[in-house]
């Protein structure tokens, strides 16, 4: 019989290790369990969730434009890769170059998952799950340029290759390569779009947050005449996550879904 203190004790590290997790993190791998364990028990079928254009607009199954992105296939290998790098390079970000900046955050998955079932229309892709794993990893690995990877022992790289050795990972696995390359290229059109055209010369942000994102995911603003009260008059607390900086001023995750070494370019 398992000691019931040593099973109390491994769930409450699960509970506070899960409700650590920032918001949109917990939301999207919750979502993407919960809806994998569904088909599992056969609660639902896939040929509910797929991306179908024709069922979406005819007779309004618009929850085929979320789900497809949620079922990443049975049980297995291939999923649980898949939920390690969806989970680790959502939470680097969201913990990281968008701290504080949640509603950004969610526009890019409202924007890139827009971009995906576009092009997804055109090649002919049901499910988008991994390819928005793709997008999370080219992301990131574009804003940490610095930081030096290690692939399963394997491989030593930096950053921005990751996506390409996730590429050449797919083909030795024997999967569809234009999933990894839709991945990829919408990465990379939010990257340019974000990061590298508004500081070109004569460059403009074109992606902007609607307001009523920052309204529902976004801390008002402080107030500047606020005085908050003096350090022994309020309740203690702390600051969970905070990030690493790298060269160039961009700020690192310390955990990585290769196993980032941790160590920077000088």
């Amino acid at each position: 019989m398992p000691d019931p203190r040593i099973a109390k004790m491994a769930y409450q590290t699960f509970q506070q290790e899960y409700l650590q997790m920032p918001l949109i993190t917990r939301a999207y791998t919750t979502a993407s369990v919960l809806t994998t364990i569904a088909v599992q028990l056969d609660i639902i079928t896939p040929f509910q969730l797929y991306f179908n254009p024709d069922l979406i607009l005819y007779q309004y199954q618009v929850w085929r434009l979320v789900t497809n992105f949620l079922f990443f296939g049975t049980i297995g290998f291939n999923f649980l890769f898949n939920m390690i790098f969806t989970y680790r390079y959502c939470r680097m970000l969201e913990e990281g170059s968008f701290r504080g900046r949640t509603a950004d955050f969610f526009f890019m998955f409202l924007f890139g998952g827009t971009l995906m079932m576009i092009f997804a229309y055109f090649v002919n892709l049901v499910f988008l799950g991994q390819a928005f794993t793709i997008m999370l990893v080219y992301v990131w690995s574009r804003r940490n340029p610095y930081v030096r990877m290690n692939f399963f022992g394997l491989l030593n790289f930096q950053a921005p290759y990751l996506p390409w050795v996730l590429f050449g990972f797919s083909l030795l696995l024997g999967n569809s390569v234009v999933v990894d390359l839709l991945g990829i290229a919408v990465g990379h059109i939010y990257y340019f779009l974000e990061d590298v055209f508004p500081e070109q010369p004569g460059g403009f942000k074109i992606l902007k947050t609607p307001g009523i994102l920052k309204w529902i995911f976004d801390a008002p603003p402080e107030d500047p005449n606020y005085a908050p009260l003096p350090e022994e008059d309020r309740p203690g607390g702390f600051r969970w996550g905070e990030g690493v900086r790298v060269g160039g001023g961009d700020e690192a995750e310390n955990q990585g879904g290769a196993e980032a070494e941790g160590d920077q370019q000088q």
